[in-house]
């Protein structure tokens, strides 16, 4: 960090230890993206819950190339759960961003597209013709949120191909 780390308690009195601890887990975040340029650690207590009592939060603020990432878990009334468990979300997210920077996020490619052409209720398959001009089996079980009933000749429908026994199939259809 080209920053030094900056830790705030609001509302609750950190230990020398938890200071040590929050320090050490901030050191580590440099493993998983090595350009962090500052880090902040808020421990805050916020009101009593009536039921809960005490309920502790660790905000991580990181400035980054770019952004900050900030991380906020869900309240908890031990401290060092809270704490880990922020630092844990801190992590991931850092290895989302890099993940980001260095190109290796996966896109999904779209579905595929097409019509029903054929269908043949009582056996319980049909064939759909692709955007591409060849057919698709696809069996009464794949077709997904819809009865296989109430499809009809012509509906637009997306759906994931594969290869089956006798050529391609649907594995999964989706009425548009």
């Amino acid at each position: 960090m080209i920053i030094p780390l900056q830790i705030t308690g609001h509302g609750v009195e950190l230990s020398e230890e938890m200071r040590e601890e929050i320090t050490e887990r901030a050191n580590r975040l440099d493993r998983f993206y090595d350009r962090i340029m500052r880090c902040r650690v808020v421990v805050d207590e916020p009101k009593r819950h009536p039921h809960e009592g005490k309920l502790y939060s660790v905000h991580i603020i990181m400035t980054v190339p770019g952004g900050e990432i900030v991380t906020k878990r869900e309240q908890n009334n031990d401290l060092w759960v809270a704490m880990r468990n922020s630092f844990n979300a801190a992590q991931r997210k850092l290895e989302d961003f890099s993940r980001e920077q260095r190109g290796d996020v996966k896109s999904h490619e779209p579905q595929p597209r097409g019509r029903i052409s054929a269908l043949f209720p009582e056996e319980g398959y049909g064939f759909l013709v692709s955007t591409e001009g060849y057919d698709v089996y696809f069996h009464e079980n794949s077709v997904v949120n819809r009865d296989f009933e109430k499809l009809e000749v012509g509906m637009e429908v997306s759906f994931s191909e594969e290869m089956g026994d006798k050529g391609p199939q649907a594995s999964s259809v989706i009425v548009l």
